[in-house]
């Protein structure tokens, strides 16, 4: 049973690919697959992050305030047709900062106040939008960087150089789940923190590091995000925090934390893009696409944590 469940989010891509390429001739033309490929990485990017969080057992509400935010500080320094700024890449390494500092602040109010991650994150997110907001100051600045606009603009080997982006960003998560004490630990406090707090760890610097690392990625794809549509603004993150937390949990990682892992994310990303993509190329209607994934996310938890039911006693 439990390498069914395993099993599930791959099976669950490759029925996907099945229907809609029996639905839509162009389902399966090389073109589409760059273009999913492409419409993924942010997706991927800011999923990863929230991977490290939700394995701990914790949650992170925050990244779409944090992408505003970031996508904003980022066409502020760079080349924009709002001030004489030109920082160049420097611009993004700012984003990417502004996401860390982010990820600092959710991490030591959960840990030092002992405020749940839900309410910190959904604090801290709002906080983001505000900050956004007095920078947007009416009008997006638009990117003028052409550094920057190629990241989305030129393509290699077919493909947007967004997509190389997240694939680099995907080698660093395995490599920190796989060969780091916050990647190890991560499954051990969110399988049982009284355990892990019993057996010595540093609970509270381990989930610091992963609001950390949750908040830099959430900067990345905010900085992403403003190189594709070529302005800051308030709305880029808009939806991003469903979309993440599904990608997560659809591609097998547990809301209740201690299993699953980024490779699980990369199927849940493209399990949520295969789907939004086939869902527009046979006509459904827009806003029934949203509702076609409230029900997969429901499912998919279902699913992941069907062999969990009688470990976890409390529903919360």
């Amino acid at each position: 049973m439990n390498r069914v469940l395993s099993a599930g989010p791959v099976l669950a891509l490759l029925v996907l690919v099945v229907v809609f390429s029996s639905l839509s001739d162009q389902f399966l033309s090389a073109g589409n697959f760059r273009s999913i490929a492409g419409q993924s990485a942010i997706l991927l990017v800011l999923a990863i992050g929230l991977t490290v969080v939700i394995l701990l057992g914790s949650i992170d509400l925050s990244v779409e305030g944090v992408m505003a935010t970031s996508s904003m500080v980022t066409v502020l320094l760079a080349a924009n047709d709002r001030n004489g700024m030109d920082l160049g890449y420097g611009a993004v390494l700012a984003g990417l900062a502004v996401g860390a500092l982010f990820g600092l602040v959710n991490g030591l109010l959960h840990t030092q106040l002992r405020i749940p991650s839900f309410m910190v994150t959904l604090g801290t997110g709002a906080v983001g939008i505000g900050i956004a907001t007095v920078l947007f100051a009416g009008q997006p600045p638009r990117l003028l960087d052409e550094g920057l606009r190629d990241w989305s603009a030129q393509r290699w080997l077919g493909v947007s150089r967004l997509v190389f982006v997240a694939a680099a960003v995907l080698i660093a998560g395995y490599v920190i789940q796989r060969y780091s004490r916050i990647g190890r630990y991560a499954y051990v406090i969110g399988d049982d923190e009284v355990i892990a707090r019993l057996s010595g760890l540093s609970i509270n610097r381990y989930k610091v590091w992963a609001f950390i690392l949750s908040g830099t990625t959430a900067g990345l794809a905010g900085a992403m995000a403003a190189s594709q549509v070529g302005v800051g603004d308030v709305q880029i993150g808009s939806g991003q925090v469903f979309a993440g937390i599904t990608a997560v949990v659809v591609g097998g990682t547990l809301l209740s934390g201690g299993r699953g892992g980024v490779l699980h994310t990369l199927v849940g990303a493209l399990i949520m893009t295969v789907l939004t993509n086939g869902l527009i190329l046979v006509g459904v209607n827009p806003y029934l696409q949203r509702s076609f994934q409230g029900v997969v996310i429901i499912i998919a938890i279902a699913a992941t944590a069907w062999n969990q039911r009688h470990r976890i006693r409390v529903i919360k």
